[in-house]
């Protein structure tokens, strides 16, 4: 891949004279592994610890929900035989409507899951971005690639991308 993005500098060049001064004798390529980045940096896994938090509470609210459901159904099973038609018809009615907030709950927050989620990745890949772009100018490099069929540990600047986001973290933390 090196060796294509030179080759690709050297045509260029010869094709072009005037821009053979603006094009550099070897281009200098950075990598790093995105998905390390968002496995790794302190703001991903923070973003994580809030949203499993979060879960939780909702888990235990949806638990409750199923289980006073069930109530309601054992007890119109056990009753029923003793229910008038219009108590029965009342129970059922009960148990549909908390079946149908039962299921309007379950997706909203579905819903809200995802778009905390989608926003949690959007603020830690924003802030991997600054950190590549710092990185890539303090290295002097060309060209940085997030996705390769190989990548060489000599240009993996992908930790050195977490230790600078990290160190943003701590620095916005303070």
């Amino acid at each position: 891949m090196h060796a294509a993005l030179v080759a690709g500098a050297v045509l260029a060049a010869a094709a072009c004279p005037g821009a053979a001064q603006q094009v550099p004798a070897v281009a200098k390529i950075g990598f790093v592994n995105t998905e390390r980045v968002m496995r790794e940096v302190v703001p991903a896994q923070q973003a994580q610890k809030r949203l499993k938090i979060e879960i939780e509470k909702r888990d235990q609210e949806m638990r409750g929900l199923v289980a006073q459901m069930k109530k309601l159904e054992l007890a119109l099973a056990k009753n029923a035989p003793a229910l008038s038609e219009a108590e029965r018809r009342d129970k059922q009615r009960e148990f549909t409507g908390l079946n149908r907030d039962f299921e309007r709950k379950k997706q909203e927050y579905a819903e809200e899951l995802a778009l905390r989620r989608n926003e949690a990745v959007a603020q830690v890949l924003e802030q991997a971005s600054r950190a590549i772009r710092r990185v890539a100018e303090q290295e002097n490099l060309d060209a940085v690639f997030q996705e390769a069929a190989f990548a060489s540990p000599r240009i993996d600047i992908t930790e050195k991308v977490i230790r600078a986001v990290n160190a943003g973290a701590a620095q916005a933390g303070k």
